[in-house]
């Protein structure tokens, strides 16, 4: 299928072909028919992309502040390599789209193939999209005009924060297609509008749909004339649908504004605000976020957990039918607004348009008809992207294939399993845009949103998992019954349930003549200087002490990393990589192992103690408490009255070490090229794995103890 996409790093914009979606748990597949392009998020995305690298850190100094601080604790090169590679990334665009069910997913309810409906989807020929994203368009509704709901629901939303009385006097400041929108629907909850604008044409349309008007380019005063419109005594209230890095808007609005009125801010301005404008009025500000009510949360929008009727009345779902209601009875009239058309494969033009001087309004792309495009070719999950060997693994030659593509993959494992000589097949995705844009980039042959299809491919016979945590163990297990040698960035598991049915996984692969490798991503035990550590503490005799800090940082509670279930917690999905360091620098097995978790957080903040079998022992201080600017991981290592220091892997200091000082790299190096050449050996001479399975198991065991011991 066909999918719009936009390059972050040149703004380029591009009618890729991607592979067709499945429809996940609580899902709908939907075949698009029209879709709209939202002129002022959308415009200010391509604008970012066409700016250069300064251009873009004036339009986001937090994000230098935080590179800066990167510099200084990893370093230059790796701190570039991050900025790039995530600016590499192809950005899907739209969110405004109409199409009908080609198939429900799992567990979703009300919702039949065939049904025309509304959603967030983006500029595809076939979108997956969460069934609370979604809505039913009613018969009398055209597609063009459903187009609009999107747009519609964040215009009514903002409306809804004004809580707008019949009669009241209210200023819509910028007349794009959501401040339009706006103006119709307050005129149809009884209020009187004032629009502002700079464009005669949509000042025109403004006045059509009954609203009296301000023309700032005819040099008009907003002030004076919002004083005349209320009468003299200052509007209720003002909702700004404008986009300017300005913040006159929000003065202006402070200014014609009665004591005690109301400010929403739709759109994006300035936020410079004078303290004086609003507290001599008892002014109210509040920003409108999005369609409404569940958005940006994932209990909502991914998981389908609707909030209570009674006391939610209005959702972003419920909103989207608001706005379909209100157009099917002709309150709200979208078909002025439509200025232009393009087919999909032209997109490039409606893009030209959008950034470019011409004047337009609603620009409404068409998708190809079922006759034209049937499902089956729509419905393709795999998508060439290069030419292929087509043959089975060769003896001796590692042949993989990637599920999952995201930041971590793109940035980190699939450069590392390039490097060290392994033939990419194939890599999956959800979506499928992160997995042709890598597979593109690294020379993979396939793109696929169908897992089953990669681990039946006969020409791959090692699998990477670089997907959610929650997924790893069964994509592990999976792997292994395919006969699959497998590499799962870390953690192997989330529960102990899991970890049982990994080791049964292996055993019966082993039981059918198949002997898989299993690795895991502990990368840090292949760093050149911790194996230099290792190498200096081959000659001590004493039992060892361990000190190992990270200052991993704050990372948000609604996180899925922190979500018990997605991510299974940072001890888990982090901490872990330290226990195995300090496993491997020990060299014997772990027999006992506490943790001791500061108030509050969430469970992220910790002391853990591990012992060891020849009595030595090792405490790791995984602390996110702490400032980014300050390196994020220590390691000391005390024996036999001497001292190993590790900084960030960038500075190793020996104390009292004979025949040793220093050894300092010029980049930092936590060892995941040598981790993946380590399994790629192992699998292409039939070696052992680089971590014996049983210590995975038994660093896996420990860290799913220390992560419920917190919860």
């Amino acid at each position: 299928m066909r999918q719009i996409l936009q390059s972050l790093k040149t703004g380029a914009t591009e009618v890729a072909d991607v592979p067709c979606p499945a429809p996940g748990r609580g899902q709908l597949l939907i075949r698009s028919a029209r879709t709209l392009v939202s002129a002022g998020t959308e415009r200010m995305l391509v604008d970012f992309g066409k700016a250069g690298l300064i251009g873009k850190a004036r339009q986001q100094p937090d994000k230098v502040r935080q590179v800066l601080d990167k510099i200084r604790t990893d370093g230059l090169a790796p701190t570039l390599e991050a900025v790039f590679n995530k600016l590499d990334q192809p950005l899907p665009l739209g969110y405004c789209n109409v199409g009908t069910v080609l198939e429900a997913g799992a567990g979703v309810a009300g919702f039949a193939e065939g049904e025309r409906v509304v959603s967030n989807g983006k500029h595809a020929e076939a979108v997956a999209v969460p069934v609370n994203l979604c809505a039913k368009v009613p018969d009398a509704v055209s597609d063009d005009e459903a187009a609009f709901t999107v747009l519609g629901a964040i215009a009514l939303q903002g409306i809804r924060l004004v809580q707008p009385t019949l009669g009241e006097a209210v200023v819509v400041t910028g007349l794009g297609l959501v401040g339009l929108m706006t103006v119709q629907l307050l005129r149809a909850h009884g209020c009187r509008v004032l629009g502002i604008d700079f464009d005669p044409h949509k000042l025109k349309l403004a006045q059509s749909f009954g609203a009296e008007t301000v023309d700032l380019s005819a040099g008009a005063d907003p002030v004076v004339a919002a004083e005349s419109f209320s009468r003299g005594r200052g509007v209720d209230a003002v909702i700004i649908t404008a986009s300017t890095r300005s913040s006159e808007p929000v003065h202006q609005a402070a200014l014609m504004s009665r004591k005690r009125g109301r400010i929403v801010l739709v759109g994006v301005t300035g936020l410079e605000l004078s303290r004086a404008d609003f507290y001599e009025k008892e002014l109210t500000f509040q920003v409108s976020c999005s369609y409404g009510p569940g958005r940006y949360d994932p209990d909502y929008e991914e998981k389908g957990q609707d909030y209570p009727f009674g006391f939610v009345r209005w959702t972003e779902q419920r909103n989207f039918e608001a706005v379909l209601d209100m157009i099917a009875d002709g309150r709200l009239d979208v078909k002025p607004l439509i200025s232009h058309r393009f087919a999909l494969a032209d997109a490039a033009g409606a893009y030209e348009l959008v950034t470019g001087g011409a004047p337009s309004l609603g620009i409404l792309l068409d998708y190809p008809a079922a006759e034209a495009a049937p499902a089956a070719t729509l419905r393709r999950r795999t998508v060439p992207l290069a030419p292929t060997a087509a043959a089975p693994a060769a003896a001796g030659k590692a042949v993989v294939g990637f599920i999952g593509s995201g930041n971590y993959a793109t940035a980190v494992l699939i450069p590392a399993f390039k490097a060290a000589g392994a033939r990419l097949v194939s890599v999956a995705s959800n979506a499928g845009v992160s997995g042709v844009h890598a597979g593109r980039k690294f020379g993979f042959e396939t793109a696929t949103t169908d897992i089953d299809a990669l681990l039946g491919d006969p020409a791959i016979n090692a699998v990477v998992v670089a997907t959610r945590h929650n997924s790893h163990a069964d994509l592990v297990c999976r792997a292994l019954a395919a006969g699959k040698h497998v590499f799962v960035e870390k953690p192997l598991a989330l529960t102990h349930d899991e970890l049982s049915r990994i080791v049964a996984a292996r055993e019966a692969a082993a039981a059918a003549g198949a002997a898989p490798l299993v690795a895991v991503g502990f990368n840090r035990r292949f760093a050149p200087q911790v194996q230099k550590i290792s190498s200096l503490l081959a000659g001590a005799s004493g039992a060892r002490a361990f000190v190992m800090t990270v200052n991993a940082g704050a990372i948000p509670a609604e996180h899925w990393t922190q979500d018990p279930q997605a991510g299974g917690g940072r001890i888990v999905g982090e901490a872990c990589h330290f226990v195995d360091l300090l496993r491997f620098l020990a060299g014997t097995p772990i027999v006992s192992h506490q943790v001791l978790a500061a108030a509050g957080g969430s469970g992220d903040t910790v002391t853990i103690t591990l012992s060891f079998t020849d009595g030595s022992i090792g405490t790791m201080h995984y602390f996110a408490n702490g400032n980014r600017a300050f390196p994020k991981e220590r390691l000391e290592v005390f024996v036999d009255g001497r001292v190993l220091q590790l900084d960030n892997f960038r500075r190793l200091k020996g104390f009292g070490w004979p025949g040793f000082n220093t050894m300092n790299l010029w980049r930092q190096d936590k060892g995941q090229k040598n981790c993946a050449a380590a399994f790629l050996k192992a699998v292409e001479t039939g070696g052992p794995a680089p971590i014996a399975f049983d210590e995975l198991i038994e660093v896996g065991g420990i860290v799913i103890d220390l992560a419920e011991a917190t919860r």
